[in-house]
């Protein structure tokens, strides 16, 4: 009986109870990533409903893109002034206000008639995201009652962050197959209404900073993205060399130059100059940009085939999408002991280079390709994604100080966000360009070959840091704000 029982000596050093606050600070935590969940979600949920969007309103094929892009752009603009808010009126405040805005048009956006009332619900949908995100990590942090549950909390937002898109196609195809493509909206509200209810009985209220809002930078921010999205989904219609595209991107780039002195000159710029001096910041933040915006065009272009092509109902074109969000979710149980053992860059590469090969492999698909043609290419994008995410989020926070890790934690989530406008409107524009009516993969192969082309310059990215020697094996310890 002895041998069961353990001894006073060895009692004594186990811990006797949980911190205080656990189970509050555990609910508060969980609370606070459901609303994460659900904003990520946003970004593909829809995804898998668009032939039937399309067919009910009216959608032409490049005004279609406007679903996902109208979400991402305001969502991605609008990040960093989100973040200032966050800073002068207080995280929690903030968040609640954020997420008030993007469930009442969510409601909104399932009742829409037509593609206007939709593309507009979903733009501000994408304002109460960009409100109401930046305060997600700050608040993880504060309702954590250790260290130990600080870094858990951190590693679930990066699982989330990085799998929910692809959990979004899966629960997009239940819905519209299920009920009806609106559903894919509609049941934000529920969700929403929960976390609104119940959020400040167990998540505290952060500092407030008072300070000036750099309302022109958010302006230049924001319309330099619509500006550049606009121009490239529209020159297959109105022509590269038109007065619209030309103007439109002239007029994109003029504003991102007038953010970049803006925020050299404000007392609180929106974007910290100083984040953008270290390369291996820059270098993780051109990572994110690329390799999200290649997933988004691939997002949108395998549902099509899925759907179009094979005859896949929405539910099945969800199903065949879970060896990415599997391959995700369970990497990042993996990742951060693989990050403290070799470093973030030699995972970074390989999941760049993984990449690039799945979708290399995309663009070669013959007239004739099946599922079982496209499998191998969602399974190494999962894995890739499961390895890369977290050493990114890692490698842009590393050597940032306490009080602007919000800032660079803002600027990670801005770039992953206009990265997938982006990337989806070149990928759209390039796909548009080379249709074929009636042959699907005609034009689709020319848009996984321009994803691979984004792939590969995450790739040379991921290569400049072997180039400079970075070696950055110890996880680092984050505090935010």
């Amino acid at each position: 009986m002895s041998s069961t029982v353990l001894s006073r000596a060895q009692k004594s050093r186990l811990p006797t109870d949980l911190p205080p606050n656990a189970g509050r600070a555990a609910a508060g935590i969980f609370i606070v990533l459901l609303a994460q969940l659900m904003l990520v979600l946003d970004a593909t949920v829809v995804n898998v409903a668009l032939p039937h969007i399309s067919t009910d309103l009216r959608f032409s094929p490049a005004g279609l893109s406007w679903v996902l892009n109208g979400y991402t752009l305001a969502f991605g603009g609008l990040l960093l002034l989100g973040g200032r808010l966050g800073d002068v009126f207080g995280r929690l405040r903030v968040f609640c206000f954020g997420l008030g805005i993007f469930t009442l048009f969510s409601l909104v956006g399932g009742l829409a008639q037509s593609s206007e009332m939709l593309v507009a619900s979903r733009a501000l949908q994408g304002v109460g995201a960009a409100i109401a995100a930046p305060s997600v990590l700050a608040l993880l942090t504060t309702s954590a009652p250790d260290e130990a549950a600080r870094n858990r909390a951190l590693g679930l937002f990066t699982a989330v962050a990085s799998g929910g898109g692809a959990l979004g196609l899966i629960l997009g195809g239940i819905l519209t197959d299920a009920i009806s493509w609106r559903w894919t909206l509609f049941i934000n509200v529920p969700i929403g209404l929960f976390v609104l209810l119940t959020v400040r009985r167990f998540v505290a209220e952060t500092p407030r900073r008072p300070g000036r809002f750099d309302i022109v930078g958010a302006i230049a921010a924001t319309g330099g993205a619509v500006s550049i999205v606009w121009a490239l989904i529209n020159a297959p219609e109105h022509g590269w060399g038109s007065v619209r595209t030309v103007g439109g991107l002239a007029l994109g780039v003029a504003l991102i130059a007038l953010l970049a002195v803006t925020e050299q000159r404000v007392a609180h710029p929106l974007l910290r100059p100083a984040l953008l001096r270290s390369h291996h910041r820059v270098a993780s933040l051109t990572i994110m940009a690329t390799f999200y915006g290649g997933m988004m065009a691939m997002f949108f272009l395998m549902v099509q085939f899925l759907e179009d092509s094979l005859g896949f109902s929405p539910l099945v074109t969800g199903l065949a999408f879970l060896p990415m969000p599997l391959s995700i979710f369970t990497l990042s149980r993996i990742t951060p002991h693989l990050v403290g053992r070799f470093g973030q860059v030699p995972l970074m590469l390989i999941g760049t280079l993984g990449m690039t090969l799945g979708f290399v492999r995309l663009a070669d698909l013959g007239s004739g390709a099946g599922y079982w043609d496209v499998f191998p290419s969602l399974l190494a994008l999962g894995i890739s994604a499961g390895l890369t995410f977290m050493p990114i989020t890692s490698l842009v926070l590393l050597g940032v100080e306490p009080e602007h890790a919000g800032a660079a934690s803002g600027l990670l989530q801005t770039m992953q966000q206009l990265g997938g406008s982006v990337g989806l409107a070149v990928i759209t524009s390039v796909y548009a360009a080379h249709a074929v009516p009636g042959d699907f993969l005609h034009g689709a192969r020319y848009g996984f070959g321009a994803s691979a082309i984004l792939a590969a310059i995450a790739l040379a990215s991921a290569l400049s840091l072997v180039a400079r020697r970075v070696v950055l094996r110890p996880r680092p310890r984050v505090v935010l704000d």
